[in-house]
């Protein structure tokens, strides 16, 4: 007998612990980018970055959806240069490229009528839903179906209309999802629409709320196809009102955002909740690495030295207030949380480790005044494969676990400011590295691997209890991963 992996009933309003899931330091980032980025708007850093997470969004929705097929390093071309047909060479893509770009303009134009709700200051509506998905499609005549005998059939794609048939996926095993009927599509979307707009009246924190509507919109899977594109659409527009960027789901994150919606069907809305929150944070940390003193292409050069000294100078000129005394105490506060953490774990490993050879041993340190600088250059290339900029002129200090046996091993956290210009923002970053004793006696540094892919982020705005909390938890994270990385390595 054939079972349903999902089977469907009416959308179901937030959990009653939805609070639980809210993320304060994605609210704090939030805060603070809004207070700073009137000072990006005469830049083209702004605006080149806009532009490229426009094209990124385009690309990857449909990418997700396996409507086209580009290959990575053709993607990131896109994104740099632009949508164009001569950037797409034969073997990049599954189809021609000129079949591929009115698709990709498409749901550019999409993420641009998500803006200009936004601007004119409308609310969300089952109209502005079907116009959505009319937009999203309008280069799609047909879409999959199966027949009364069960056979795949090609039919007429209803742009911008509630399906007429059920749209129930089947896996090959047999076992179907099954979503909202058709004749109680009208119903749900009315539902989800009312309970969207008394989530706005509550203040319900975006990051929830863009989880919940994506959610429960592919719950009732009103279209017969583009439903996923117009969920992720809602979720960014949910986003862009809270003055967020859109969600970008990569296929890079698939597996994550497909766990996270099944997840969700078993009533679990958090997963879903915690990586739309992870992707903004990101967006975030790069956009607050942007300067606002940006080298443009034809810039001539008097203008950037101007730019290098007005830096300078700033530095020089700068005097530390209060907050920035405060946020500065706050990470010395999780600095010795680290060192003390730290120096549980070489205690540990010194007892094991002395068992087996006198020479061995383990040790934690943190760094003072004279050292601070030591590891800046893996600090700098740990901060680039996370793609944020790490200021260490403002802030810079570092905590080590190092662990002797045949070679050297350090775990290293470090602390520093974030960001061109500071705004406020601290973060800690964490990597692993080796020192091998070659023939000569030389010490040789194996480069540095990175122990989180999330950098962790701190403002003044944040309340400190909280930013204890979530450090103890990342640094738990990290011990671990960094244990398990030396443990691989012996």
């Amino acid at each position: 007998m054939v079972q349903a992996t999902y089977v469907w009933k009416p959308i179901e309003n937030l959990p009653e612990d939805w609070t639980e899931f809210a993320s304060t330091e994605l609210e704090s980032l939030a805060e603070i980018w809004k207070a700073q980025a009137s000072k990006l708007q005469k830049s083209n850093a702004l605006n080149n970055f806009n532009e490229k997470l426009s094209r990124e969004w385009a690309i990857e929705t449909g990418i997700i959806e396996n409507i086209y097929y580009i290959d990575e390093p053709t993607t990131q071309l896109l994104i740099e240069k632009g949508i164009n047909v001569d950037l797409m060479p034969f073997g990049t893509t599954d189809k021609l490229a000129l079949e591929i770009v009115p698709l990709l303009n498409a749901h550019q134009e999409a993420l641009e009528a998500l803006f200009n709700l936004v601007q004119q200051k409308r609310s969300l509506s089952i109209f502005f839903i079907r116009e959505l998905h009319q937009i999203i499609t309008q280069h799609q005549e047909t879409v999959d179906s199966v027949d009364a005998f069960g056979r795949k059939v090609q039919v007429t794609l209803l742009q911008g209309q509630w399906k007429k048939h059920s749209n129930n996926p089947t896996r090959k095993d047999g076992a179907y999802h099954q979503y909202c009927p058709p004749l109680q599509v009208q119903t749900e979307m009315e539902r989800l629409i009312n309970m969207h707009l008394e989530h706005i009246k509550e203040q319900v924190t975006p990051e929830i709320e863009a989880a919940w509507l994506h959610h429960r919109f592919t719950q009732i899977h009103p279209f017969q196809d583009g439903n996923g594109r117009v969920a992720r659409a809602l979720a960014s527009l949910v986003f862009i009102q809270a003055g967020c960027f859109p969600l970008v789901i990569t296929r890079n994150v698939k597996d994550e955002y497909i766990d996270a919606l099944e997840a969700a069907d078993r009533g679990n809305l958090s997963n879903l909740v915690h990586l739309f929150t992870k992707l903004q944070k990101k967006l975030f940390t790069k956009v607050l690495s942007l300067s606002e003193n940006n080298v443009i292409e034809n810039e001539v050069v008097q203008q950037a030295i101007i730019a290098g000294i007005t830096r300078i100078k700033a530095r020089k000129e700068k005097t530390i207030t209060l907050t920035q005394s405060q946020l500065f105490e706050l990470a010395h506060k999780l600095e010795n949380i680290a060192e003390q953490k730290f120096g549980l774990v070489a205690l540990e490993l010194n007892h094991n480790l002395k068992q087996l050879e006198e020479i061995y041993f383990a040790d934690a340190e943190k760094s003072n005044e004279t050292n601070n600088y030591w590891f800046r250059q893996q600090v700098i290339q740990t901060a680039s494969s996370l793609e944020y900029y790490a200021d260490t002129r403002t802030y810079c200090s570092w905590v080590r676990l190092k662990i002797k046996e045949d070679r050297q091993t350090e775990i290293i956290i470090s602390f520093h400011a974030l960001g061109f210009e500071f705004f406020g923002l601290l973060a800690a970053s964490a990597f692993i590295q080796y020192r091998d004793i070659s023939e000569g006696q030389e010490i040789l540094v194996v480069s540095p691997h990175v122990l989180c892919n999330e950098v962790f982020q701190f403002s003044h705005i944040e309340q400190e209890d909280s930013v204890i909390q979530r450090f103890n938890v990342w640094l738990e994270d990290v011990l671990l991963v960094g244990i398990d990385q030396w443990r691989k390595q012996l």
